[in-house]
């Protein structure tokens, strides 16, 4: 475990035994390359294959593993993660790489006058280099729109699962969040800009992975519940403030 911490990478992970190895060694190199203060969490969300085991032969390299005893979904390992760590920043990552882990700076340069900063798939200085088949691209723009409607607006895209995050706001956000499985985007960032934190939304290389888990249909329909559950679990928050 690494004392005091500038940084901490947080991987959620259900059942990535084939693609976790790779992306640890990735990530491990980096960071031991830049000479950063660092941990990385990987949140083994009730697998029933060797991804623990996978996530812990990397303890050596500061990885450490934080097991859930059933799969509850991406939202709530992304939770267990980020109260897991005491770092001065947080760096929310797939466990794929999907973004690869040197878009950090990008994101880092963005968080100087930002509490969150987010990777986007979606502005001017993206660059899809393996873009997704067409369906989840056009159930991608239909949920940004059901996103817009309830609430989150001026942002292309709330759903690439990288983003950067104080270390502080991360933990004080992830205590109030309640949206267990895809959704968990749209929540961190409704009640991050509802409490008057700063999100700077940043764009990113991106490589689509043709072994990805989101199914057009099912989690399409999962993804608008939680929004509706989102809203109505925090009807009660008081309206946005601005923040010195």
């Amino acid at each position: 475990m690494v004392a005091n911490p500038e940084l901490a990478i947080v991987i959620p992970a259900f059942e990535e035994e084939r693609r976790l190895g790779a992306s640890l060694d990735r990530i491990c190199g980096y960071l031991e390359s830049r000479g950063v203060a660092a941990e990385v969490i990987v949140v083994d969300d009730g697998s029933l294959d060797s991804t623990a085991q996978v996530a812990a032969s990397f303890a050596a390299r500061g990885v450490r593993l934080v097991r859930l005893p059933e799969n509850h979904g991406k939202g709530a390992a992304v939770r267990a993660g980020l109260l897991e760590t005491s770092a001065r920043r947080v760096l929310i990552s797939d466990a794929d790489l999907s973004t690869p882990i040197e878009e950090l700076a990008s994101l880092e340069v963005a968080a100087v006058d930002a509490e969150l900063a987010i990777g986007s798939r979606s502005v001017a200085t993206s660059r899809v280099e393996v873009p997704q088949a067409i369906l989840r691209e056009l159930a991608g723009k239909a949920f940004n729109r059901l996103v817009r409607l309830g609430g989150v607006r001026g942002l292309a895209d709330t759903q690439c699962g990288f983003k950067l995050l104080d270390g502080e706001v991360a933990r004080e956000l992830a205590r109030d969040l309640v949206v267990d499985r895809f959704a968990w985007d749209v929540e961190l960032i409704w009640l991050a800009r509802r409490r008057g934190y700063r999100v700077a939304e940043v764009g990113v290389v991106w490589r689509n992975d043709p072994a990805s888990k989101v199914h057009f249909l099912r989690d399409s329909a999962r993804m608008a519940i939680d929004l509706i559950r989102l809203r109505w679990r925090h009807r009660h928050e008081p309206p946005a403030r601005r923040r010195r």
